[in-house]
């Protein structure tokens, strides 16, 4: 389905994991075009690209630090240059997700978290509706911790929980723009070594998701196309979790 067909789309931190699922998929569903930013993995990034061409779409690799205001906003203008002075969709996908414990946390590594994940947001938000004009959509990757926190991420769990508040408040505000902007909060999504790294985590996650797997970097993928197509066209200020259905877990 070519649900995407034409769009120019802009995903970010899109070099690997959740945001390389996100960028084929929107070259797989018709986008003319998908520009595909990282900060360091550019080996990764140009893979990405490259899979996106042969998926029929243009790509390109744009780096930059999303954690400096006016990277972001040379992020965006540089995207829509490339698209020939268009940006139909944003993808926040970017972030960080350090563990550390809220006990001796410092504000510097709060900060930094706050800064890739929500600052970040904020800003190319701000960068890309200029650019959009009049219609368009922004997608905020946000997580399931943005509703139910884990231990060890204090930091990240806030940045998240007003990443689904700052989608809400920007589709309030852009609306009657025709730009529509929501989130959708993944849980736990599989990735090389997971299983490995993380047994213990990954065992209680398959015991608890009611489908019985993890999620692929391809389902979060399909949400952010359906949202930034025209079946979405009457949603915006929405969260899509795309749990397996571990949310829907009672908790007493």
């Amino acid at each position: 389905m070519r649900l995407l067909e034409g769009q120019v789309a802009l995903v970010t931190g899109a070099g690997g994991g959740i945001g390389r699922g996100i960028a084929l998929r929107f070259a797989e569903r018709g986008a003319a075009a998908v520009a595909v930013h990282c900060r360091t993995s550019v080996a990764a990034a140009e893979e990405v690209a490259e899979r996106v061409r042969e998926s029929g779409a243009r790509a390109v690799v744009l780096r930059a630090d999303l954690r400096d205001e006016d990277a972001c906003h040379r992020l965006v203008r540089d995207a829509a240059e490339w698209g020939g002075g268009r940006l139909d969709a944003l993808v926040n996908n970017a972030g960080v997700q350090p563990v550390r414990a809220l006990a001796g946390m410092g504000a510097d590594e709060w900060r930094e978290v706050v800064d890739a994940n929500l600052s970040s947001v904020f800003a190319c938000t701000q960068a890309a509706v200029e650019v959009m004009g009049e219609g368009g959509s922004v997608t905020h990757i946000a997580s399931v911790e943005a509703h139910r926190p884990a231990a060890g991420h204090a930091h990240y769990s806030a940045a998240k929980a007003a990443v689904v508040m700052h989608a809400r408040s920007a589709a309030l505000e852009y609306g009657p723009r025709g730009i529509r902007v929501n989130s959708v909060s993944p849980g736990l999504i599989d990735r090389e070594g997971l299983a490995g790294d993380w047994p213990e985590g990954v065992a209680r996650w398959l015991d608890k998701a009611p489908l019985g797997r993890l999620g692929r970097p391809e389902d979060v993928g399909d949400a952010c196309a359906f949202l930034a197509s025209p079946l979405a066209s009457w949603i915006t200020g929405q969260d899509l979790v795309v749990d397996g259905g571990v949310s829907a877990r009672p908790t007493w």
